[in-house]
């Protein structure tokens, strides 16, 4: 088992500040997923894990070890990148193997491991295939499956997924941590998709701009999210913003949308007489009857199935839009007037100047 703890890591490429004094610890046995959109530092920091890039900055810890002078073949990890780095001459089964063959396992101990860890990830029908004749899902898997063959105690995996098609990507968010588990290694996994990182991850760090803004558990991150660009990257659909301001009245602390006072926690009296961005979750609002207490007006614009949820657009009396989203088995009108209700337990409060989400009893 394996530990990883990363201090203080910084890199630059002239100019350009990469990373910036990023430090996190990753526990052993735990899939820490590294998330942020493109050029937030993600690979740039796998590649230092790896040793392939020396960091300017800072200190990476293995098992107490500080890897500064260890180079990447000896520091006992598996890696898949994006880029494959398949080896063009030898066939998919021969990639597969080559980290078995550099530890001189035995011929049937490395045709038991290649097949066993080809048929988890569907490829063992293209093991005599040479990487040209491979379609591009199918290289990917196989430089995954380079990286899982050996069992090594910490895997470094840079959006292994990409390139794979719809359905099998969905099949392997299901089967990628049952195979990670059972092979009991440290994970640090890299991607963009946030589904993806709510599957896999036991944490998620979120990095923006080579600084790492939020590390916490995918229930953490999407419910208490550390401001309103981790709210947006997270959802499907997105989350609804309104501009707002906090007021208070004898009845306690309110937000107003659409002429409505949606009723707030007293644990977030630091939005009173602050301009905030209020995020609604499109799941966590019901249609309702007119008569219900705090029912919002709106106008229906369209509908819109999406499998197991449907989604409603329509308008607010300040024509603002707003999403709504609800299982599919259930009803709701698809057009015309109506009204909604906002589960207030469920409501974030951003400041509207820094974006930082506005947490119980005070504004960070």
């Amino acid at each position: 088992m394996t530990t990883v703890e990363v201090s203080n890591i910084s890199k630059r490429y002239g100019a350009d500040q990469v990373l910036n004094d990023v430090s996190l610890s990753v526990a052993s046995g735990e899939t820490l997923v590294l998330f942020g959109p493109s050029g937030a530092g993600k690979t740039v920091l796998l590649r230092v894990l790896s040793g392939l890039v020396q960091n300017d900055s800072g200190a990476v810890f293995i098992d107490g070890q500080d890897m500064c002078d260890v180079e990447a073949e000896h520091r006992g990890i598996g890696m898949a990148f994006q880029n494959f780095a398949l080896f063009p001459h030898m066939s998919a089964f021969a990639n597969i193997a080559s980290p078995l063959d550099a530890r001189r396992d035995s011929p049937e101990a490395i045709k038991t491991g290649v097949h066993t860890v080809a048929s988890l990830l569907k490829i063992d029908h293209v093991l005599e295939h040479a990487p040209k004749a491979l379609s591009n899902g199918q290289k990917q898997r196989t430089a995954l499956a380079r990286a899982l063959v050996g069992s090594p105690p910490l895997l470094l995996l840079d959006d292994p997924l990409r390139n794979v098609d719809a359905k099998l990507r969905f099949e392997m968010r299901l089967e990628l941590p049952r195979l990670l588990a059972n092979q009991g290694a440290t994970v640090i996994y890299v991607t963009q998709d946030y589904k993806e990182a709510m599957a896999l991850g036991d944490r998620i760090a979120v990095l923006a701009a080579g600084q790492l803004v939020q590390l916490g558990t995918p229930a953490d991150i999407y419910l208490k999210p550390a401001n309103l660009n981790i709210a947006r990257l997270f959802g499907d659909p997105v989350i609804n913003v309104f501009d707002v301001s906090g007021r208070r009245d004898e009845q306690g602390v309110y937000i107003e949308l659409s002429s409505v006072r949606l009723r707030l926690d007293e644990s977030m009296a630091a939005c009173v007489d602050k301009d905030c961005v209020l995020g609604i979750r499109p799941e966590s609002i019901q249609f309702c009857g007119s008569d219900t207490a705090g029912a919002i007006p709106i106008l229906i614009e369209t509908e819109t199935p999406l499998n197991e949820k449907t989604v409603t657009l329509a308008l607010t009396t300040g024509k603002r839009e707003i999403l709504i989203s609800r299982p599919s088995s259930t009803t709701a009108p698809d057009s015309g007037q109506s009204h909604i209700v906002i589960n207030a337990d469920k409501a974030l409060l951003f400041d509207k100047h820094s974006g930082q989400r506005i947490a119980a009893d005070h504004c960070v």
